[in-house]
């Protein structure tokens, strides 16, 4: 077995079309026909089932691709680092977020890195929270920031912010900070809020305030990016409710109307995979 078999692998399994994978790999189709086939001859098992019109994974090939992605990606890093290294850099730190996280924490704990360990680099890269757990899982990120209530055993985790939620409304809305009386008021309007694509637990914490004040909202949009929600908001096509966290360096025509009173709260959770053994992360994770 070579390196190149396991991109052959991966490729293959992604586009689960042998021309299309071939034409991405720069190869004829017979020649990944061949090398796929001198892979299943070393293994002594079937990684792929073909008929005339589909190919698919068999289990023990879908359990090699998802290996063969670890591994391809961990690779990355490593020749990456070893560059860095080289250029006299102490490595690199790849931070996935949501992002409410952009709002304070990373920025803070970046700003720190930089003065306590000038010669690291970091990579940021804005994802959702099923993203972000997926790139973990994959050695595509180091640590990644979600919001979720909870996250699967796989991980090592960290509560970093406990939260508060806000009423968002457009600064033409009737309701503002100064004559908000209850949630109530606003049972006939439109919400605006992020989808249960963004995290299920998240989207029932939500639903369970509407619960609490008797009343089930009438749900006009949803989305997964919050600039999105605001600017809907702005427009006056509904109002929204979201972390309070989210308020920090707003430059839209909404205003946020604290529900802190309220017994609900969200949490932002810092999650990273045990067996990483990225010099950078361990460093990241002590300032944090």
């Amino acid at each position: 077995m070579e390196f190149r078999h396991l991109k052959y692998l991966l490729a293959l399994g992604k586009e689960l079309h042998f021309a299309k994978a071939a034409e991405k790999l720069f190869i004829t189709q017979p020649a990944l026909s061949k090398q796929i086939m001198q892979l299943e001859d070393e293994l002594g098992t079937k990684l792929l089932n073909r008929t005339k019109r589909s190919v698919s994974l068999t289990p023990a090939g879908k359990y090699l691709m998802d290996e063969a992605d670890y591994i391809i990606n961990h690779l990355d890093r490593v020749v990456d680092a070893t560059k860095r290294k080289g250029e006299g850099e102490e490595g690199e730190i790849r931070i996935g977020f949501v992002g409410s996280a952009m709002q304070r924490i990373i920025p803070e704990l970046l700003e720190q890195m930089s003065k306590i360990h000038p010669n690291i680099h970091a990579s940021l890269d804005e994802l959702d929270n099923k993203d972000q757990l997926d790139a973990v899982a994959r050695d595509k990120l180091d640590i990644g920031f979600v919001r979720l209530e909870s996250v699967h055993k796989g991980f090592e985790q960290r509560v970093v912010l406990e939260d508060s939620f806000s009423l968002v409304v457009s600064n033409k809305h009737a309701v503002q900070p100064r004559n908000f009386k209850s949630l109530d008021q606003f049972k006939d309007e439109q919400f605006i809020l992020f989808s249960n694509d963004y995290s299920q637990e998240y989207y029932d914490n939500i639903m369970s305030i509407f619960t609490d004040h008797g009343f089930e909202p009438k749900v006009s949009h949803r989305s997964v990016q919050a600039n999105s929600i605001f600017r809907l908001v702005e427009r006056q096509l509904g109002v929204a409710i979201v972390p309070t966290a989210l308020q920090g360096g707003l430059d839209l025509g909404v205003s946020f109307i604290p529900l802190n009173h309220l017994p609900q709260r969200t949490k932002l959770i810092a999650i990273w995979n045990a067996d990483n053994r990225n010099e950078a992360l361990d460093k990241f994770l002590a300032l944090m």
